[in-house]
C-alpha cells in the first residue's frame, strides 16, 4: 500500500486551534451536554474552582471529563470564568499557552497557587 508521495503525512500540521474569541461557529455547543456545561461555568462564583469531572457529573455525564477538559479549550463563549475551571485534586491544568496566568487570575480572586496547584483545595471547592 502506497501513500502516493508522502507529503501528507510529513508536512501535515495540526489544526489551529481557534481562540475563545474567535468569531467561528460554536463547536459543538449547541449539544445539551456542551450547553449544560457552560451554563455551570458561568455560575462558579469568584474565589471558588470546580474541576472538569465536577462539571462532567454536574451535567449528567459523570465519565466526560475530558470533553469537558476539551470544551474548555475550545470555548466559544466570551466572559465566562474558564479559569476556575480546574484539573482533579486542585491542579490548576492548562490554560491555553499560559497556566502562569490562570494561577494569576485565581490570585486575584483570593485563592492561594502553590507548585500548580489550589492550597485548601477543598474549602475553595464549587458545589453549586
Amino acid at each position: 500500500m502506497t501513500l502516493g508521495s508522502g507529503r501528507e503525512a510529513r508536512g501535515a500540521r495540526k489544526p489551529r486551534v481557534p481562540s475563545r474569541s474567535s468569531p467561528s461557529p460554536e463547536p459543538r455547543a449547541s449539544s445539551r451536554f456542551s450547553h449544560r456545561v457552560l451554563q455551570l461555568v458561568s455560575r462558579i462564583p469568584a474565589g471558588q474552582v470546580a474541576t472538569y469531572g465536577d462539571l462532567a457529573r454536574k451535567a449528567g455525564r459523570p465519565q466526560a471529563a475530558r470533553a469537558v477538559g476539551r470544551l474548555m479549550a475550545v470555548a466559544p463563549r466570551p466572559g465566562l470564568p474558564y479559569h476556575r475551571v480546574v484539573a482533579a485534586g486542585g491542579r490548576v491544568g492548562g490554560y491555553g499557552d499560559s497556566p502562569a496566568l490562570k494561577a494569576a487570575l485565581l490570585a486575584s480572586e483570593g485563592l492561594t497557587v502553590r507548585r500548580g496547584r489550589i492550597a485548601d483545595f477543598e474549602r475553595s471547592r464549587w458545589h453549586g
